[in-house]
């Protein structure tokens, strides 16, 4: 897959592959614009962030991740865009789907169709943030448990219902972030060497 990131310096691509099955990503993260200092191989979980800073990242993550130059970090729940992407990423495969009876009350709605990398979508609107909830991070933008009437989310989904696209707004960021699935064989994340996994 491939997150568009945006921010006022110019922003980030990753490439990437993410296990829904262990809610692990991995990809490779280049700045465009005058924002470069991120570029590097990246690796997240829903609690934390690995970051091998490259100064030339190749085009396509190693199959085998380094075994070390390995920065770790917390992964952030407000504040940073790149952060509130990835939270987002990983909340799209949740396995805890919504009362489709509900959607429509919430204002989720069907926008129209358009073409994606020469596939044919339907593009629906998320159901609308519920500004009295009270809590939440800017990663809920992706469900319906979005906490701030700012945050939006659109889907590009096929007639066999693949996802083809998603586009979030994040408090934090000046455009939506966008969302490009590609559709490949599922593979591994590979481990990192002599580290253990994080839920």
């Amino acid at each position: 897959m491939t997150i568009t990131v945006p921010n006022v310096n110019g922003g980030l691509v990753l490439t990437a592959s993410v296990d829904y099955r262990t809610h692990t990503g991995y990809g490779v993260v280049r700045g465009t614009g005058r924002d470069t200092s991120s570029d590097g191989l990246i690796r997240w979980t829903a609690t934390t962030v690995l970051v091998h800073p490259m100064a030339d990242p190749p085009a396509v993550v190693p199959a085998s991740p380094p075994a070390d130059g390995w920065h770790s970090r917390p992964l952030l729940t407000s504040g940073m865009t790149l952060d509130s992407a990835l939270a987002i990423v990983l909340d799209l495969g949740s396995d805890r789907p919504d009362n489709a009876a509900l959607l429509p009350q919430n204002g989720a709605t069907w926008v129209g169709q358009e073409q994606v990398r020469g596939h044919r979508t339907d593009v629906m609107s998320g159901p609308r943030a519920q500004a009295d909830s009270g809590a939440g991070t800017e990663a809920d933008a992706s469900t319906s448990t979005s906490t701030s009437t700012s945050q939006t989310v659109r889907y590009w989904i096929g007639s066999d219902g693949t996802m083809y696209r998603v586009e979030a707004a994040v408090a934090s960021a000046p455009e939506p972030v966008v969302f490009d699935f590609d559709t490949q064989a599922y593979v591994p994340i590979q481990p990192l060497p002599g580290a253990t996994p994080t839920p």
